[in-house]
């Protein structure tokens, strides 16, 4: 089953062409990694995938369905670029910061406070982040920062984490921290994971497959 597919995209900005006739599907299960100069357009990418963008050619469906028309009924979590540097002055703690990955629309059934806290504790604990809970996000490291947003995009239990260069920032024991909830989660739970980054990729094992943005193309290396 494909959890992504995309088929002869075209996007450019103005009259500058970023991605030119993509075709990529990653299936469930998939864990991959994408590289790339900056203006490769990864980044460029991942807001198609986010809904934030739309192909002027070609189509990109998640689990089936345009992400233009939004995420109603998946479960997809996402770690966003440079979301340490936006946590700096933010006066929400580590537990209100999790309950935010929580949200849940109104027609489904809620959860319960206990059930919530069990999930947040879990998720944290996961990332040796417990211990935080209280603590005023900004009070952090940008590596405790960083483990805090993983642990609020898979809070929930997605079905597809997209992340856009999580270890910027991160220190020596938060990235061997996130390389081994990412293989877990992906060997373990099925997790299907699509990850960007610029850095070396030696240190996240367990990934299947390489991806280079080069040329507007998006190429398996």
């Amino acid at each position: 089953m494909e959890s992504i597919s995309i088929k002869n995209l075209t996007f450019r900005y103005v009259d500058m062409p970023i991605l030119k006739e993509v075709n990529l599907n990653i299936r469930q299960g998939d864990y991959a990694i994408l590289t790339g100069e900056n203006g490769s357009g990864k980044s460029t990418l991942l807001k198609l995938l986010l809904g934030e963008l739309s192909p002027q050619q070609g189509t990109i469906e998640v689990f089936g369905k345009d992400p233009s028309q939004g995420f109603s009924g998946m479960r997809i979590g996402y770690v966003p670029q440079n979301s340490i540097t936006k946590n700096q002055d933010f006066p929400a703690t580590v537990e209100e910061i999790m309950l935010t990955g929580l949200y849940q629309p109104v027609w489904r059934k809620k959860l319960t406070g206990e059930k919530k806290r069990k999930q947040i504790a879990q998720a944290l604990a996961e990332l040796e982040m417990q211990k935080f809970l209280k603590n005023r996000i900004g009070e952090l490291s940008g590596g405790q920062q960083q483990r805090v947003m993983l642990a609020r995009a898979l809070v929930g239990n997605p079905e597809l984490l997209i992340l856009d260069e999580p270890s910027a920032g991160m220190d020596t024991v938060s990235l061997k921290s996130l390389c081994q909830v990412l293989y877990r989660r992906n060997r373990e739970q099925g997790l299907t994971i699509i990850m960007v980054t610029h850095g070396s990729t030696r240190d996240f094992i367990g990934a299947g497959r390489f991806l280079k943005a080069e040329e507007g193309r998006i190429l398996e290396v």
